[in-house]
C-alpha cells in the first residue's frame, strides 16, 4: 500500500511517520516551495506526546519544548482564579509541552526525511483534483514554480492541507464557510524574564472582552509566546483567514495598555515582539462525513476548531496514528471508513465544546463581580462555579488520565516479513 498525503504540516508529517512505522509507503506533497520554521507557539497535550514518543521522538520533543506545569487562569489584575496542574503533574505518564510550532514542524520533517528518504516530501506541488478508480487514486498536482501539471498515483489520498484544504473543497464543495466568532487574535514571541514558576501557561481575562495568553517556548523560559484576544465584532462568515497576516502594535496595544500584572508586563510583551501576526478566531461546522472511498481528510482539513482548548495540533497527531493503525488492519477502503468513524466521533464534540467556550462565562463573572480585583477567589466565585470551570477545561482539552495511561498502544505490530498486523500492547 502507498499513501499520498497532501500537506506537510504537523498532521501530514506525523501521518508519514505513522504510516512508515506501520510498514505503509507514503509520499507527502506540499504546496510551499520550501518548508521553513514559521509560526508561533503551540501546546502538545499528553495524548499527543504519547504518540510522538511511541514514534521514537520523545527525546527530540523534550529538547525543543517546555514541560508545562500549570494552566493558570487569572483576572486582568493577576489574581488567580484557578490553577490546574498539567502533564505529569496531573497524573499523566507523559508531559504537556509548550513549543514553537515551526520547531515542531522541522523536527517532524527531519524525522520523515531520515526514515522515509529525502524524496518523501515533495515541495512546490499544489493539489488540484483527484480521480478514484477501483484499485487506487490519481491526484492532479501542479508545480507552483514551473506551472507543470503532473499526476501521482497511490492507493489512498489524505488531505492534511489545513483550514483552507483544497482536498476538502473537492470532496465537499458545499462543506460550509469559515465562521468567525468576532474575536481577533494577535500573536507574537518576546524575549522577557520568566514569569511565575517559569513553566506555566497563563490565561488572563476573558475573550468576551479582552484576554491574554502567555507561555514560554524555550529551554531558558525567556522566549514568551503570547496571544492577545479581543472581541471586535459580531462575527459571521469570512472568505479566508491567513495565519501569516502581519498585525500592528497600534491595533492591539490600546486594549492592554494598563495590564501590568504583579508577575507579567503585558504591554511590555506586546511592544517587545519582533513580529506580530493577526488572525480571526474561526472554525467550520462539523461535516457529516470526511471522505469517500480511498480519499479522506485529517487535522484542520477535517475538523478546524477554535484554538481555545490548545488541542487542535494534538488532535491531528491522534488522527495520524489512528489512520495508520486502521489502514494496516483493514486496507484502503475499509481502513479509511474505520478511521473516520473513530476520529470523527472523537473530534466533533471537541469542535462544539471549543465553540461553546465553557470557561469564558465563569471568567467573565469574575470581572463583573470584582471589577477592581479580588483578594481570594472564594470571595468572588462559589465552589460549584470553580468546579464548572475545571470541568469545562477538561472537556475541551483533556483525555481521562487512567484511560490514556492504561490503554494499549496504537503502534502497529509488524510480522517477520515487515507487514502490518494490527495493534500492539
Amino acid at each position: 500500500m502507498h499513501v499520498l498525503v497532501i500537506g506537510g504540516g504537523i498532521g501530514g508529517l506525523t501521518t508519514a511517520l505513522s504510516l512508515h512505522a506501520a510498514g505503509i509507503g507514503c509520499t507527502v506533497a506540499e504546496s510551499a516551495a520550501e518548508l521553513r520554521p514559521l509560526g508561533v507557539g503551540i501546546n502538545v497535550q499528553p495524548h499527543a506526546v504519547r504518540e510522538l514518543t511511541e514514534l521514537g521522538l520523545g527525546g527530540r520533543l523534550a529538547g525543543i519544548g517546555v514541560a508545562t506545569s500549570f494552566q493558570t487562569y487569572a483576572d486582568r489584575f493577576g489574581g488567580t482564579i484557578l490553577a490546574l496542574p498539567r502533564g505529569r503533574a496531573a497524573g499523566y505518564r507523559w508531559p504537556q509541552y509548550s513549543v514553537h510550532r515551526g520547531a515542531l514542524q522541522m523536527l517532524l520533517l527531519d524525522a520523515v526525511r531520515e526514515r522515509l528518504g529525502p524524496e518523501a516530501v515533495r515541495t512546490g506541488l499544489c493539489f488540484e483534483d483527484v480521480v478514484e478508480g477501483s484499485d487506487g487514486v490519481v491526484a492532479s498536482l501542479r508545480d507552483v514554480r514551473t506551472g507543470e501539471a503532473l499526476g501521482l498515483a497511490s492507493d489512498v489520498l489524505v488531505g492534511a492541507d489545513g483550514v483552507h484544504s483544497a482536498v476538502r473543497a473537492r470532496l465537499h464543495p458545499d462543506g460550509g464557510p469559515l465562521l468567525w466568532n468576532g474575536v481577533r487574535m494577535w500573536r507574537g514571541i518576546t524575549e522577557s524574564e520568566p514569569f511565575l514558576d517559569g513553566s506555566t501557561l497563563a490565561v488572563v481575562g476573558s475573550n468576551r472582552s479582552c484576554k491574554f495568553v502567555a507561555y514560554p517556548v524555550s529551554a531558558d523560559r525567556r522566549r514568551i509566546n503570547w496571544v492577545a484576544e479581543v472581541k471586535t465584532g459580531d462575527g459571521g462568515e469570512v472568505p479566508a483567514a491567513d495565519w501569516s497576516r502581519e498585525g500592528a502594535l497600534e491595533e492591539v496595544l490600546p486594549h492592554f495598555a494598563d495590564w501590568r500584572l504583579p508577575w507579567l508586563d503585558v504591554p511590555g510583551l506586546l511592544a517587545g515582539a519582533g513580529r506580530i501576526l493577526e488572525y480571526p478566531m474561526v472554525d467550520r461546522d462539523p461535516l457529516p462525513s470526511w471522505g469517500r472511498g480511498r480519499v479522506t481528510l485529517l487535522g484542520d482539513a477535517a475538523h478546524p476548531m477554535y484554538p481555545v482548548g490548545s488541542n487542535g495540533g494534538s488532535q491531528a497527531v491522534l488522527d495520524a496514528r489512528v489512520l495508520a493503525r486502521s489502514l494496516a488492519a483493514s486496507g484502503p477502503v475499509e481502513g479509511l471508513a474505520a478511521y473516520e468513524q473513530e476520529r470523527r466521533t472523537a473530534t466533533t464534540p471537541l469542535v462544539l465544546a471549543n465553540r461553546e467556550m465553557p470557561m469564558e462565562r465563569i471568567i467573565a463573572l469574575v470581572g463583573e463581580r470584582a471589577p477592581l480585583g479580588f483578594g481570594d477567589v472564594s470571595e468572588v466565585l462559589t465552589a460549584e462555579e470553580i468546579a464548572e470551570m475545571a470541568a469545562g477545561q477538561r472537556r475541551m482539552t483533556d483525555t481521562d488520565v487512567t484511560l490514556l495511561n492504561e490503554r494499549p498502544s496504537w503502534s502497529v505490530v509488524r510480522d517477520a516479513r515487515g507487514r502490518g498486523a494490527g495493534t500492539g500492547d
